[in-house]
């Protein structure tokens, strides 16, 4: 089952599934680094729950939650199982 990138709480980590953005978003968010397979985990949220803060690889990243709405993931517990 996967899910968005906006749905996962602060502490949570997952694989990304897919990146359901084409054109200029899709190719910014790649390369970001945020490419299918990718490893995350979500380091926290601003007050109003946007944008959401990022673990990737060794650097953290913000993204707005309609940037996130177009990366699919799934956790890591359902990615292990």
């Amino acid at each position: 089952m996967t899910r968005c990138l906006r749905e996962l709480s602060a502490g949570q980590r997952a694989v990304i599934h897919s990146i359901q953005a084409s054109g200029e978003l899709g190719r910014r968010i790649r390369d970001m680094g945020l490419v299918p397979g990718a490893t995350l985990g979500i380091v926290g949220r601003a007050p109003l729950r946007d944008p959401v803060a990022i673990r990737l690889k060794d650097f953290t990243l913000t993204l707005r939650n309609n940037e996130a709405d177009h990366i699919m993931v799934k956790t890591e517990e359902i990615a292990n199982g």
